[in-house]
């Protein structure tokens, strides 16, 4: 397993990238995991989903610098915490890499996406007409940093309830590959203003938040 990216924002927020290279037996070998944590890699189909989830964790214990069991199970909307450890967190994972955000300002979003052409076609599934304007000639890497930046505060919010569609809006930005765009989310008659960071990585798009407030 290789550290490929490892950010520090501040005293409080830092992420990382790792490059999946072990088998799922490798990265076991590196964990300690109770009875609930087994029986839910049990439940996952072999291949890249267990070595995503097996990474991720192995990257948690790297982070947090300890070899020794880390409680983090998830709440009722399949968000992570960790009830021992001041910080909040948030996984990522596209093909050959896992990534983790920890912060102890508050709640936090990151998301990590292969650039593909895909995005495209399903352009009109995540955004709105007024966002798809400010997009020049489908620029595939601005869409995917689009969806980054909402995926980051889908994964933020922690609600199962948001659409990217109905509940968030961009306002518009110049897309360059390392920026910033503002994401707005609305919940019922409240609405809230994200900064999102979004930065091109390799052959990938990433997106990060936190909420300060």
């Amino acid at each position: 397993m290789a550290l490929v990216y490892l950010r520090e924002l501040d005293a409080e927020t830092k992420f990382a990238i790792w490059k999946i290279e072990e088998t799922a037996t490798e990265l076991l070998d590196r964990l300690q995991l109770d009875e609930r944590e087994k029986s839910l890699l049990e439940r996952f189909s072999k291949g890249k989903r267990t070595l995503h989830w097996l990474a991720s964790r192995v990257l948690l214990r790297y982070l947090l610098k300890t070899d020794a069991f880390i409680a983090c199970p998830s709440d009722a909307n399949g968000k992570p915490y960790l009830p021992d450890y001041p910080y909040q967190i948030s996984f990522t994972h596209s093909y050959d890499y896992a990534g983790l955000m920890m912060s102890q300002k508050g709640p936090c979003g990151i998301d990590l996406e292969i650039v593909k052409d895909k995005v495209v076609r399903i352009k009109e599934k995540f955004m709105k007409p007024n966002e798809l304007a400010f997009i020049q000639n489908d620029n595939i890497e601005q869409l995917y940093a689009c969806w980054c930046a909402k995926e980051a505060v889908y994964k933020l919010q922690g609600n199962k309830g948001i659409s990217f569609l109905e509940n968030m809006t961009i306002l518009p930005f110049q897309y360059k590959p390392q920026g910033v765009m503002t994401v707005m989310l609305r919940k019922g008659s409240t609405v809230k203003s994200f900064p999102v960071y979004y930065e091109k990585f390799q052959d990938y798009m990433l997106g990060y938040v936190v909420d300060e407030h």
